[in-house]
């Protein structure tokens, strides 16, 4: 289908049918800081306002890990090599600790004298009265006059080189691996956004911000991303380090690994406090990033709407009030989460200092050798890091689960209605179109149409006039299915649409909007966009039949000119004939014109119109005009109010009937002729 763009929304207001975005007279921005992209006083314009509400941490984090479960496998590899590599790096500080008591243990045999025993020396210094040494000495490893054992020592090092490496190389595969999973993970959340997508209703695009609903799909993900990445790796690591640490610290002394435990609670209740605090800033803070994208997003697709109308300062000043929102809820999610690494450190000094006190005491009386307090301090360091650690990626977890759930919320929103499992079809495609005591309204309290009634023939060409508002496109869009009945039914060739699948009814409509929109590629590809299996020969016949080989021809690199984003390199009116090439391509069973030719010049209107004859020939033809001299030829006009069809005919007919479109034509042309 071609150029499927909508153009009706649902609305509050006393109109129930506001055009497109595209023909606002200027953009949100500029107009006194109006929220919303889509159509002033559209159902849910709040959505993507800051909310109140706390973040639902537990099950939306449950949630978001539940995501990695098809990883599974390769998890339980990532779990057995941090395994492997933290315990290697605990192992690390015990055997330092062998080396340093290697050396030190040489140092002193080598002062003492030859030929005595360490029994001897003790019992000599005791002797003495020198009880605190003799006790120092008890402790230790001693071989009076032999000096440093280095083959006692090259051993120890060489372990401890190749437990480091170990380490490392577990460390690098355990990254790896993880980061496979966790990109799996997003890709696959992404795709499933992407299908989401195509699975909503028009309805949930009428009431959500353009920007709000890209900076969830885009910001959101990368977040989400970011903080899976950065937090799974850092989380196991910590906590498998912080049990292999109190395991050696136990074995080296229990009695300074309870001191080294105090520190556990008051970490917890520290980060506690302070996450309760941050959860609500870091859901302000992304749903303040969705609307300043919203902001951004609107007002520079009406750039030349706000300097047409000079309304610049005013989309300054609303950028500027949500910047300055942005970074309030950003610096104070930031700050008060960032409270957690520094105050968990200052916890951890305080206890370093407690067992570097009592350790040494220990050390003095024998309990301890020097190599194992130093093994137990660098162990403390060990253990206080990771905590530490698990307190700052408690501020990336954070802000990972909100924008998961902004996430959520949208993969969560009602989808449309699934096509049937038993579907129906028809070879017959003559564009036979019933409309059966039709009944729509965009809310339950507002019903627009309520009883419409209409059998079209096959090929015949139907025009639809009435003021704004009064539900021609919404007629369309209904063909469309881009919104559901309220009551009745619509049926092509004999099958109600409802039991067909959007596909198969999509496919055999073709539509052409006055909001051209066409994709950045070269023209060849645009207008391939209506048949993608087209020939070229097929592509320059539609080409030639809508008049836009004329011009085609003119340009450097002909059917291969690129378009950019804007298709700013071609006039109003070419970008119309090129999407008037599109639906001639596609074939379609019904055509729907909606202000088809209103860009375009005069003479080429004439041109248009001419082509849109050939191309409507055999064809059932929707015609949506406001200017009544270019549907006088159409077979049945309807004339529409308020959602019903209040007169129907002929141009003549309806011109002798001295009615509401007598009264429509008369005031064109008398305006005109004036």
């Amino acid at each position: 289908m071609t150029n499927l763009t909508p153009s009706t929304r649902p609305s509050k207001s006393s109109k129930p049918e506001p055009k497109s975005a595209a023909r606002m007279t200027a953009p949100a921005g500029a107009m006194g800081g109006r929220q919303g992209g889509m159509g002033g006083g559209r159902p849910g314009a709040g959505i993507g306002l800051p909310t109140e509400k706390s973040l639902n941490f537990g099950p939306s984090a449950k949630r978001l890990m539940g995501r990695l479960r098809p990883e599974r496998g390769r998890l339980i590899v990532v779990i057995l090599l941090a395994i492997a590599s933290v315990t290697l790096s605990v192992l690390g500080p015990w055997m330092m600790g062998k080396a340093t008591n290697v050396i030190f243990n040489g140092a002193i045999s080598a002062k003492l004298p030859a030929g005595v025993s360490k029994a001897q020396v003790i019992a000599g210094l005791k002797a003495q009265g020198k009880n605190q040494l003799a006790g120092l000495l008890e402790g230790m490893d001693l071989h009076p006059g032999q000096g440093i054992d280095f083959t006692a020592l090259q051993q120890v090092l060489l372990a401890v080189v190749a437990i480091y490496v170990g380490a490392f190389i577990f460390g690098i595969l355990q990254a790896r691996i993880l980061n496979v999973s966790v990109q799996n993970t997003i890709f696959k959340l992404r795709r499933e956004t992407e299908a989401k997508l195509h699975r909503l209703p028009l309805s949930y695009f009428d009431t959500i911000q353009r920007g709000e609903l890209l900076s969830r799909v885009t910001n959101d993900i990368d977040n989400v991303s970011q903080s899976l990445q950065q937090t799974l790796s850092q989380v196991l690591v910590s906590l498998l380090t912080v049990i292999g640490v109190l395991v050696m610290m136990f074995t080296i002394s229990p009695v300074l690994a309870l001191i080294a435990l105090i520190s556990i609670p008051a970490s917890l209740v520290l980060t506690s406090l302070i996450a309760k605090r941050s959860q609500k800033l870091f859901v302000t803070q992304w749903a303040k990033t969705g609307q300043l994208n919203a902001h951004i997003e609107e007002s520079f697709t009406g750039h030349g709407l706000v300097k047409v109308f000079g309304r610049s300062k005013s989309v300054e000043k609303r950028f500027g009030e949500l910047n300055q929102e942005l970074y309030q809820s950003s610096f104070g999610a930031q700050f008060v989460s960032g409270i957690i690494m520094p105050s968990m450190m200052f916890i951890g000094n305080l206890v370093y200092v407690g067992i570097a006190v009592i350790g040494g005491l220990f050390v003095a009386s024998g309990a301890l050798t020097l190599g194992a307090i130093q093994s137990f301090i660098q162990y403390s360091r060990q253990f206080n890091q990771p905590l530490a650690q698990l307190g700052s990626m408690a501020n990336l977890m954070q802000s990972g689960v909100a924008s998961a759930e902004r996430v959520f919320e949208l993969l969560d929103a009602e989808e449309q209605s699934p096509d049937p499992a038993a579907s129906e079809t028809s070879t017959d495609r003559t564009g036979t179109l019933t409309f059966e005591k039709v009944a729509f309204g965009y809310t339950p309290e507002s019903k627009l149409i309520s009883n419409l009634n209409l059998a079209v023939k096959p090929g015949q060409t139907i025009a639809i006039v009435g003021p704004t508002g009064a539900g021609k496109t919404t007629l369309v869009n209904l063909i469309l299915r881009f919104y559901e009945l309220n009551a009745g039914r619509i049926t092509l060739d004999g099958i109600d649409i409802a039991k067909m699948t959007r596909n198969d009814l999509r496919g055999r409509i073709g539509m052409v909007l006055q909001d051209t929109w066409l994709f950045k590629g070269t023209i060849r590809d645009n207008i391939a966009y209506g048949n993608p299996t087209a020939t070229e020969a097929q592509i320059v016949e539609a080409a030639k039949a809508t008049y836009v080989d004329r011009f085609v021809r003119t340009l450097p690199l002909g059917y291969d000119t690129i378009l950019d984003d804007e298709a700013s390199n071609v006039s109003a009116g070419e970008k119309q004939l090129l999407t008037i090439a599109r639906a001639f391509l596609s074939r379609p069973t019904v055509l729907i014109l909606d202000e088809a030719t209103s860009s375009v010049d005069t003479r080429t209107e004439v041109l248009v119109q001419r082509a849109m004859a050939a191309l409507r020939k055999d064809r059932t033809s929707f015609v949506i005009a406001h200017r009544l001299s270019t549907i006088r030829d159409a077979d049945l006009i309807l004339v529409m109010e308020h959602g019903d069809i209040v007169e129907q005919g002929t141009h003549e007919e309806l011109i002798k009937l001295a009615g509401p479109y007598a009264a429509l034509y008369r005031s064109q042309f008398e305006s005109s002729d004036a």
